[in-house]
């Protein structure tokens, strides 16, 4: 809809009529992350959206908006003071839900903590858990490779990005990483959202209580020693107790709703398409690249949300200040403006252009954790099962909002 408003189709394709026709609902005017279709026919919808529409705006609840071309994704993520996240990232945000610190906030308060935080998740410091989360990865397929099969997401997709931030960033202990893990996604994607609120709270007090705990011990001089102590703000104010709990929970959050989707997807990609798994056999310098492509092209995080500060037009579209936005990372990771053929998959692709991270001053901090995860499980699974397949009927599930998430994929050899 370029330089038009969500009302003025581009063209027959994008009439409300076609669009009804085609995905059951008007996705420029009434679009609607929650819907089954979108869960469903994810990959058409992005690909058709990053195509034909600039700008949509959905009518559920108070509504939001969502930008979907690269150049604008970007220069919104750049924005922050016309685009805050001061007041949340979810649409229709789960009334008394508290804000996730850093994520849920802007600069200063925002670099504040992340300059704090940073050095904990940098390049150098990930480097060094790569042998730890190889080990493990190892560790997780020598339970089930003997039986020949295995149900990849539980027993190994959501374990080994829970394993790595709570053994070597948080010192959580892992037994608990299930109930954890449970909250994040039932927060996430409950359809009731009490029952999402609910979840939240529920993850809220138990990494309260293991704050609490670390607080009474001695220091570690790890990174939840560094959420303890806190930041100064610029008003001379230290931060308080809830912004640190809220931090934990933000970082917890990150650590292990997103790495599973993209890693889950890779391994069902490479168990569907034998020759580009063979390609990285015969080719491991080609793994890092492929990391990137699979991020690339299966999107976790498919939409973040801002609230405009001020009237805005974005493409020929109109905002109003107040109105909730969401910048879809998922859509401008395919961009055609920016890439050939976008909605394939290449592997040698170069210089891959993807949102997947996220853009600007919050940038996902922890990327550097979840490539050394991505690479190792590639790696690793390669050299231990190289010939596998989808088990007869075992096809991946899905549910899908603001986040997306693999929920079953049966494998077997």
């Amino acid at each position: 809809m370029n330089g038009s408003s969500p009302t003025e189709p581009l063209d027959q394709e994008t009439t409300p009529e076609a669009l009804i026709e085609r995905f059951g609902r008007d996705l420029v005017n009434d679009f609607d992350l929650d819907d089954p279709v979108f869960n469903d026919r994810f990959d058409e919808t992005l690909n058709f959206m990053a195509h034909k529409c600039p700008v949509v705006h959905s009518k559920v609840g108070k509504g939001y908006y969502m930008i979907n071309t690269q150049d604008d994704v970007r220069a919104a993520a750049q924005d922050w003071q016309t685009f805050s996240s001061a007041k949340g990232y979810m649409p229709n945000r789960p009334d008394g839900l508290p804000y996730l610190m850093p994520e849920e906030s802007d600069p200063p308060i925002h670099t504040r903590w992340r300059r704090v935080l940073n050095p904990h998740l940098s390049p150098k410091v990930c480097a060094g858990y790569e042998q730890v989360v190889r080990d493990d990865a190892n560790a997780l397929i020598d339970k089930f490779i003997d039986r020949g099969e295995c149900e990849f997401i539980s027993e190994f997709g959501a374990l080994l990005p829970g394993w790595a931030f709570f053994k070597n960033v948080l010192g959580l202990p892992i037994d608990d990483l299930a109930m954890l893990v449970n909250g994040v996604e039932e927060g996430t994607f409950a359809l009731d959202l009490a029952e999402r609120a609910r979840n939240f709270g529920e993850v809220f007090e138990y990494l309260d209580k293991h704050l609490q705990w670390r607080s009474t011990q001695p220091q570690r001089g790890d990174l939840i020693d560094t959420i303890l102590a806190g930041v100064t703000y610029d008003d001379g104010t230290e931060s308080p107790w809830e912004h640190k709990v809220s931090i934990l929970v933000d970082l917890t959050f990150g650590g292990i709703a997103t790495t599973t989707f993209v890693m889950g997807s890779a391994i069902h990609h490479l168990a569907t398409n034998p020759d580009q798994r063979q390609l990285l056999i015969d080719n491991p310098e080609l793994v890092e690249n492929a990391i990137e492509e699979y991020a690339r092209f299966f999107p976790p995080v498919v939409a973040l949300g801002r609230t405009a500060t001020a009237d805005v037009e974005v493409a020929g579209t109109s905002i109003k200040e107040g109105e909730f936005v969401m910048l879809t990372y998922a859509c401008a990771s395919r961009d055609p403006r920016h890439m050939d053929e976008p909605e394939k998959i290449d592997l040698s692709r170069e210089g891959i252009p993807h949102s997947t991270f996220g853009v600007g001053p919050h940038r996902c901090i922890g990327s550097n954790l979840a490539r050394i995860e991505l690479i190792a499980t590639l790696e690793e699974w390669l050299k231990r099962i190289p010939e596998y397949r989808v088990k007869p009927g075992g096809e991946p599930t899905y549910v899908t909002g603001f986040l997306r998430s693999m929920r079953t994929l049966q494998l077997e050899w």
